[in-house]
């Protein structure tokens, strides 16, 4: 079962937030009839963003990442709350390379290197705050971690991962975030360092049928190790008719017009959910007369 939690270890100096997202990255994959390697830029990016979104300080506040390299995945970026719900969508869900040289689901030549990772938050300020930095390698979780050191001088950890099945299905998905606090013991960074280029992958511990907490128990033995909450990460868009009947307001009056004269019907579709709204001659009449009220 999918389980997200926030821990700390060695008396506060290490910041954990790690998860399992197995059924959170099938949604999502299945929602966007994504193809294996497309499968796995997009849930390593649900995953980041429902790692990253428990940071979020108000449960009013969101944040959104944006990962584009001119790849053939044409960008991924998802959106997520404090209560660790997500959504997203795939430039191009279809797209699925040949493995890379490790055998591996190529993450890195779908979403390429030529552009930049973006880090969105909306406090409900003015002006949201924006972060960004170079990809660095297109892996998703190399880039997140050098956003971290770079844009908010924060050495971190980031390992994500998604396994998909010879079904197509995902058979496991999960990812954390690991901080050094400020004045933590440069020494212990080390240590923790080295014991994550020993361990096998998430998805390898997961595929186990480990929990959540036995992988970071695994990871952060004799460290004092200490589970503060956990939470169910979700998949959830939170569009609604009312919502795009307010986009459709505010294309303008004339453009309105002009799709009322037509006289056909306009069918909107939710980059998120896929979900359809349709609006007839006399939906957008109704618009219509809101707008000149």
């Amino acid at each position: 079962m999918d389980k997200l939690v926030r821990a700390t270890a060695k008396e506060g100096q290490v910041r954990i937030i790690a998860a399992i997202t197995t059924e959170l990255v099938n949604e999502g994959v299945t929602m966007h009839q994504c193809a294996p390697t497309g499968a796995a830029a997009f849930g390593r990016m649900l995953t980041a963003g429902t790692l990253m979104g428990t940071l979020l300080k108000s449960s009013q506040d969101s944040l959104t990442m944006q990962i584009d390299g001119g790849g053939e995945a044409k960008g991924v970026l998802v959106t997520a709350h404090a209560d660790s719900s997500v959504k997203g969508y795939i430039g191009n869900p279809n797209v699925d390379l040949p493995a890379n040289s490790k055998g591996k689901l190529d993450v890195s030549g779908a979403i390429g290197k030529d552009g930049y990772l973006r880090v969105i938050r909306d406090m409900g300020l003015r002006e949201p705050y924006i972060g960004q930095v170079p990809i660095y390698t297109g892996e998703i979780g190399d880039d997140l971690a050098y956003y971290f050191t770079v844009s908010e001088q924060t050495p971190s950890a980031v390992g994500l991962g998604v396994l998909v099945d010879i079904d197509m299905s995902i058979k496991a998905a999960g990812g954390f975030i690991i901080q050094m606090m400020p004045g933590a013991d440069e020494f212990l960074a080390d240590i923790i360092t080295y014991r994550l280029e020993e361990i096998p992958s998430i998805t390898e511990f997961i595929s186990k049928g480990m929990t959540i907490e036995e992988i970071l128990e695994f990871i952060f033995e004799d460290m004092g190790l200490k589970i503060h909450e956990e939470v169910k990460p979700t998949y959830k868009c939170d569009c609604t008719r009312e919502r795009v009947e307010k986009a459709l307001i505010s294309i303008g009056k004339k453009d309105l017009e002009e799709l009322y004269n037509d006289g056909k019907t306009e069918e909107i579709k939710c980059h998120f959910c896929n979900k359809n709204y349709e609006f007839n001659h006399e939906d957008i009449g109704q618009l219509l007369e809101s707008v000149n009220s």
